[in-house]
């Protein structure tokens, strides 16, 4: 029964892709699935120099800041000074956390944003929470301590660990593209100058050489503009102003020593290497080194041996080197022989300078060298196979990765795109979509993208999981090396293994056994076997049970019992299905309740459009790879025509759902609004509905309707529902949980949908 509802207005008619499409699916996938990407270009992550002198971060990647454990000589009623920079592409109100050792006071580009109260000084187990305004370009956060008799310092960072991790630079020349923060000497006197304070448009369009006016006129405070601010006077006074910690710089005594030796220390026996690249030259462009060592050197040039040196305190002089148009790898192995240990390379007079270059873009180092070591026989590394910055060397104990000539200077990989190469279950069904599109259309284009995308997750793997244990919180893949839940693991996951169903992807096998084994045995259950959540990010989401649970974690147990063929991954996702019923499923409408509440041992009541979606979708996905005489399937078969009657009496007369299924007065949703057409036209073309044609009429439909309101001519998706919270007021999801332009919850299944109906109409005309 189709409902009367108000017509969506989420742009004007004309706008919309079906005025161009003329009436094929195709074009729209196109459109949608090329929009995304056109957003969203490939960015590898960024490679920076951290300090492990530094501010150890916790699992919830806030920055441990105990000023009182790191300056003994600091006396009660001094000030110590913190300082870091956050880049911000867009105005922006940010999440923060703070705990307290003692009082504080934060200021971001001179703004005090937040000051601590009697009560956050003496309870560090406390977290205080607020937001703070960040403006286009660099944003300099200044943390003032105050030392008195219970301590100095703090916890702070994002307050928000699954959406904004926030990697803070360091903001001195000293530092300049290092990860991390700084610390002041203990002041006698509390600052009144403060980093990063926002001057006036003219001024900092003077400052950034940007005319007051005519066609070159810059907007007020233009990242331009930022960067001159990053530079002033303020940041160089206070840069200049005391000693700041950790010092990028060696003693002297270090330096005297081999750069080996005070990078890796004295390890006789021990092998080590540099790498840098020998710069493109132009023609039959020759370079010619020599190399001087205090330890037994071999040189490789592009993984072959050129150059060797069997004992300490020698140089050779290498063969003439003919520069290729993209660079030479130069590789130098040595072995410490319990003296000094290090080597020099230099370039002969007549060959001309500049020669020698980092061999990967990093941010911080001061040298064109990246060191790695120290190795003890076995588990020496071979040369030639070295040059790679995805890889975690070494085994066991000596697992390492590339260092640099800073003390405990260390390279870290850090993402820092707004969304390629990032792992959260939106981007899961994002890039499944993708990688479907791809096939629909027959074009790689769209499914290399994913691969690409899902390949840069899987192949950081085994390094985020080491970054993570030795720095406290990792720079990439954090919702994966971090796993404390199902939203960080089934949805992705589900996506890696069709990725890498298609071809293989490095690092998908070790990500997905640490997801079955997450599943299978580390997320909580309730009393028969029930995924829960026992814990949230606020109080009364604990002792909970959501039907978005069942996206979260069946389809991926489906698609691992497809890989392994072992039968208790699909035991297991077909057993949630009714064990989700049983508390969530409201018979007399044929749909779900959206949360379980085991405090209150009630459902909540409300019936939110996409977690009834994804409950339908991921019992498709199950069924789709479950056999037939499986003893389950008929009762499953069973749970999805009642969803799909129930659903199907809830389709205005747009051809839409809505944000609350059963309020025609909440907007129309597009995300739930594709999965019920995803699930009808599947279950129509795989015949498990014994009366197809209202199903068929309802997904053309539904497809019609979500082409003509929710999609615009340039494939930018309308009404689709934020990522929710839960309530047992229906008003919450009606009036707080509003729609997103380009949401990631809705454009993978947007195309999903279109393809199924495409196959749909394609089946309908097969003779």
């Amino acid at each position: 029964m189709n409902r009367i509802a108000a017509l969506p207005e989420y742009f004007p008619d004309q706008e919309s892709i079906v005025k161009v499409a003329g009436g094929r699916i195709e074009p729209v996938l196109a459109a949608v699935a090329g929009r995304h990407i056109g957003a969203h270009p490939p960015q590898l992550p960024v490679y920076r120099v951290h300090s492990r002198r530094g501010f150890r971060r916790l699992d919830d990647c806030r920055y441990v800041m105990d000023l009182g454990e790191r300056l003994p000589e600091l006396a009660d009623g001094q000030f110590v000074y913190v300082w870091g920079k956050l880049w911000s592409t867009l105005e922006a109100d940010a999440p923060f956390s703070i705990s307290c050792y003692s009082p504080v006071k934060v200021n971001i580009n001179g703004r005090e944003v937040f000051r601590s109260n009697l009560n956050d000084d003496v309870f560090p187990d406390r977290r205080t929470y607020f937001r703070a305004k960040l403006e286009p370009g660099w944003n300099h956060f200044m943390l003032e301590f105050a030392a008195t008799g219970t301590g100095c310092g703090g916890i702070f960072g994002t307050g928000s660990v699954k959406g904004a991790p926030l990697h803070f630079l360091a903001p001195t020349a000293e530092h300049s593209g290092s990860e991390g923060w700084i610390y002041s000497a203990p002041q006698q006197e509390r600052w009144t100058v403060w980093p990063g304070q926002r001057r006036d448009r003219a001024e900092g369009n003077a400052a950034a050489g940007v005319p007051a006016s005519g066609p070159q006129a810059a907007a007020p405070y233009t990242a331009a503009g930022a960067a001159a601010a990053e530079t002033g006077a303020a940041e160089a006074e206070l840069a200049a102003r005391c000693p700041w910690y950790p010092s990028s710089l060696w003693s002297r005594s270090e330096q005297e020593d081999g750069n080996f030796s005070r990078i890796f220390g004295s390890v006789p026996g021990a092998t080590a290497f540099a790498w840098c690249k020998l710069a493109p030259g132009q023609g039959e462009t020759r370079l010619r080194l020599r190399c001087r060592g205090t330890a037994a050197i071999a040189v490789y040039v592009d993984g072959t041996l050129v150059a060797a040196l069997p004992e300490a305190g020698g140089g050779l002089e290498l063969p003439p080197l003919r520069l290729g148009g993209g660079g030479r790898d130069l590789v130098v192995e040595s072995v410490c022989g319990g003296g000094g240990w290090g080597f020099a390379l230099e370039e002969l007079p007549d060959t001309g300078p500049g020669r020698l270059m980092l061999p990967y873009p990093v941010e911080g180092p001061a040298d064109p060298w990246l060191y790695l070591g120290p190795f003890t026989a076995p588990h020496v590394p071979e040369a030639a196979e070295l040059t790679t910055m995805d890889t975690l060397f070494g085994e066991g104990a000596e697992s390492t990765f590339w260092r640099v000539d800073q003390p405990d200077g260390w390279v870290r990989p850090f993402l820092e795109s707004a969304l390629y190469g990032r792992w959260n279950y939106p981007l899961g069904v994002t890039l499944y979509g993708l990688l479907r599109t791809g096939a629909a259309l027959a074009d790689p284009h769209y499914t290399e993208y994913a691969q690409r995308h899902i390949e840069l997750c899987t192949s950081l793997h085994q390094y985020a999981l080491w970054d993570r244990d030795q720095y406290g919180a990792p720079g990439i893949n954090h919702q994966l090396a971090l796993m404390d839940s199902l939203d960080d693991c089934g949805s992705f996951g589900a996506a890696m293994l069709t990725a890498h169903k298609q071809r293989p992807l490095r690092g998908a096998e070790q990500a997905a056994a640490d997801i079955a084994a997450y599943i299978t045995s580390v997320q909580d259950r309730c009393e028969g076997g029930a995924l829960y959540r026992t814990r949230g990010t606020t109080d009364f989401m604990q002792e909970t049970m959501w039907c978005d649970d069942l996206y979260m974690s069946t389809p991926f147990l489906s698609k691992y019992y497809e890989q392994t063929g072992d039968t208790a991954y699909l035991e297991d996702a077909a057993s949630q299905f009714l064990l989700y019923k049983q508390k969530l499923f409201q018979p007399e409408l044929g749909i779900m309740h959206h949360v379980y509440d085991y405090k209150f041992n009630k459902p909540n009541g409300v019936a939110w459009g996409r977690g009834n979606g994804w409950v339908i979708f991921s019992l498709a996905e199950l069924l789709g790879v479950m056999p037939g005489d499986h003893r389950m399937r008929p009762e499953l078969l069973d749970f999805f025509h009642k969803l799909s009657e129930g659903y199907l009496r809830l389709q205005d007369e747009q051809g839409l759902w809505h944000q609350v299924l059963t309020d025609s007065e909440s907007y129309a949703e597009a995300s739930c609004t594709s999965m019920f057409i995803y699930a009808f036209a599947r279950g129509v073309r795989c015949g498990w509905l014994p009366d197809p044609e209202p199903y068929i009429a309802s997904a053309l439909k539904g497809w019609e309707g979500l082409a003509r309101y929710c999609i615009d001519r340039q494939g930018n998706v309308y009404g689709v529902c934020r990522g929710s919270g839960y309530s047992f007021n229906k008003l919450y999801y009606k009036e707080e949980l509003t729609w997103q332009f380009n949401d990631t919850h809705g454009i993978g299944i947007v195309l999903l949908a279109g393809i199924e109906v495409l196959k749909l109409s394609e089946a309908s005309t097969a003779p």
